[in-house]
């Protein structure tokens, strides 16, 4: 995004904040392509057969942010970042929905075959929601990471910028966790760092 559609989002997102109801409206406009791109993203990452839609993603995660009346996003990359952590809980439900309806059975899965080196496995979302867990009780800053970069779809100067520390040390926890991710994935049992 263009750095003048930058700024029109952050002044947006203050308006908002401000108690500006129609400013989310005029947000919407602005980053509703966005959000597509990032939801697209995940579901491609989805099983065959999934019944959850990319606009049905998009209009979920835009329906809890209205309804987040705390929510204070101080820029794009950081409204982004929310989005993107709504998004990943609307799927994380989703799973956990289906599998109690078939009773533990075809929960939904993500494929990490561009972005996290499992190639050709395919991961229960469950199953990375709960290795993110632990990596985020070993290391909290990598787990952020890697919700920012993979689930957000952010780059390596935007996860930097909201997570405030510099790019080397986001490409550094990157690869880190996606190595860690990767093999608890593939043994799918206890958590060491």
């Amino acid at each position: 995004m263009a750095s003048a559609a930058s700024g029109n989002v952050t002044a947006l997102l203050k308006a908002w904040s401000g108690g500006h109801a129609d400013a989310l409206d005029d947000l919407m406009g602005l980053v509703y392509g966005e959000l597509l791109k990032i939801a697209r993203a995940y579901m491609r990452r989805q099983r065959p057969g999934q019944t959850l839609q990319t606009t049905a993603l998009v209009n979920e995660a835009y329906l809890r942010l209205v309804g987040a009346q705390t929510l204070d996003c101080r820029d794009r990359a950081h409204f982004f970042a929310v989005a993107a952590q709504m998004m990943r809980r609307i799927l994380v439900d989703a799973a956990r929905a289906r599998c109690a309806a078939k009773r533990g059975a075809g929960g939904l899965r993500v494929t990490f075959t561009e972005q996290l080196p499992a190639r050709g496995q395919d991961a229960d979302v469950l199953a990375l929601d709960d290795a993110l867990k632990a990596l985020a009780k070993r290391d909290a800053r990598k787990a952020r990471v890697v919700e920012l970069r993979y689930f957000g779809g952010l780059t390596v100067e935007e996860t930097a910028e909201v997570l405030k520390i510099s790019p080397q040390s986001v490409l550094r926890d990157w690869k880190l966790s996606k190595a860690w991710l990767a093999r608890e994935l593939s043994r799918g049992g206890g958590h060491e760092f």
